[in-house]
This record gives structure tokens, sequence and C-alpha cells, in this order.
């Protein structure tokens, strides 16, 4: 499935994903884990073994962490 992601703050990745694709899945395709980052769909936060919705409107990953 096609799943349009936006990493706030560092731009957007279209990614393909398989059918029984979770958040967690989406976290590691654009690089990042669990504890670094948190998804978003439709602007409610989701836990990331949640079955990724293909149908949802906006999905976003928001890092917990950055800088150093």
């Amino acid at each position: 499935m096609h799943v349009r992601c936006e990493v706030v703050g560092e731009g957007t990745h279209d990614l393909e994903l398989p059918s029984d694709a979770t958040y967690g899945d989406v976290l590691g395709e654009v690089g990042l884990s669990p504890h670094e980052a948190s998804v978003l769909v439709d602007g409610t936060p989701v836990p990331e073994d949640r079955s990724v919705d293909a149908d949802a409107d906006e999905v976003q990953v928001l890092r917990l962490i950055k800088g150093g």
C-alpha cells in the first residue's frame, strides 16, 4: 500500500508498505524508532503496533528527541 508520511520539520516521504504494515513499520521506513518519535494519524497519536490505515487523510511523524 502507498502511504504519504510527513516527518514534521523534516519533509514528506512516499512509502510503499506491505498490506499488514504497522505504524512501527512506518517509523522504521523513515529511519526512526518508537523511542525517538510518535505517529499521528489525522492529528491523533496511535500506538506503533496498530495496523496502518490506508484511508487516513494525514500521517505525521513527530520526533520526540532532537539535538544533542
